[in-house]
């Protein structure tokens, strides 16, 4: 099959699949209020909170734990791998599957192939951006990129900039309840106003218009809705004003990004 009869079939398939169930408007509602962007970057890059050990199940599963001191501590390991899915092999693996009616495998294949696809496109935004940002070094070591493929949390992109106590942090989201979350400011009576007095202000960024925020704990925090569902969110931590805020975020590259998302 050409390549572009492959493209053909992922796109068939992207309508067969893509349909999610809705959960009502009040559950949007809540996430939105309780700053759906945070949530919805903690789906995907989790937080840091602990799990637990699973001592609080002994009681059902029967395990007693009385040979834990026996047993050896791991020091060895190469941790997991984190490639990015061959989007062509598993277009190939998905339209093999459809043609023998294996409709779960097919759809497995396609949001491989979606997949492999924003992480591509993520992986090109990062190195977009700048190395350093107003005197802080870019952390690459922390750099994030993650995808869904296809559901409710889409592509999240990450790279944090920091020396000492002072943190610039980028987050680029391709994501529906994070652009959510600004717009329903920005389309509330707040839009008209300068500034206000719950700590969020109406600014301008490169012609966008976007949100300002300030938290005496968390610092200043900017987002700016672009495109038709992208979103830009900075946050600085131990920034001395809102204009040193701001001078750090005109160093990003929005018209770049738009670019590479296919915003333009």
């Amino acid at each position: 099959m050409k390549i572009l009869s492959k493209f053909a079939f992922l796109l068939l398939l992207a309508g067969c699949f893509s349909w999610q169930p809705v959960y009502g408007q009040g559950s949007l509602i809540r996430k939105l209020k309780e700053k759906a962007e945070n949530k919805a970057v903690e789906q995907v890059f989790g937080t840091e909170q602990q799990q637990g050990t699973g001592n609080e199940n002994q009681g059902n599963s029967g395990y007693d734990g009385s040979n834990d001191a026996n047993r050896p501590a791991n020091t060895k390991g190469a941790g997991l791998t984190t490639e990015a899915p061959d989007v062509l092999a598993n277009i190939d693996q998905a339209d093999a599957a459809f043609g023998n009616k294996k409709y779960s495998d097919a759809r497995f294949g396609l949001r491989q192939a979606i997949l492999g696809i924003e992480m591509e496109i993520g992986e090109k935004i990062l190195e977009g951006l700048p190395e350093s940002i107003n005197g802080l070094p870019a952390v690459k070591d922390e750099d994030n990129v993650a995808s869904s493929g296809i559901g409710f949390v889409g592509l999240i992109i990450q790279r944090t900039y920091r020396k000492d106590d002072k943190q610039f942090k980028v987050t680029v989201g391709n994501e529906a309840a994070m652009l959510s979350a600004a717009n329903l400011y920005l389309s509330s009576g707040g839009m008209y106003a300068t500034s206000t007095d719950d700590n969020h202000k109406v600014v301008t960024l490169d012609g966008q218009r976007a949100v300002l925020e300030y938290d005496e704990y968390s610092g200043y925090k900017l987002s700016v809705p672009f495109g038709q569902s992208s979103i830009l969110v900075t946050e600085g931590i131990n920034y001395a004003d809102e204009n040193e805020m701001m001078d750090s975020s005109k160093e990003i590259n929005i018209e770049n990004i738009k670019k590479e998302l296919g915003e333009q």
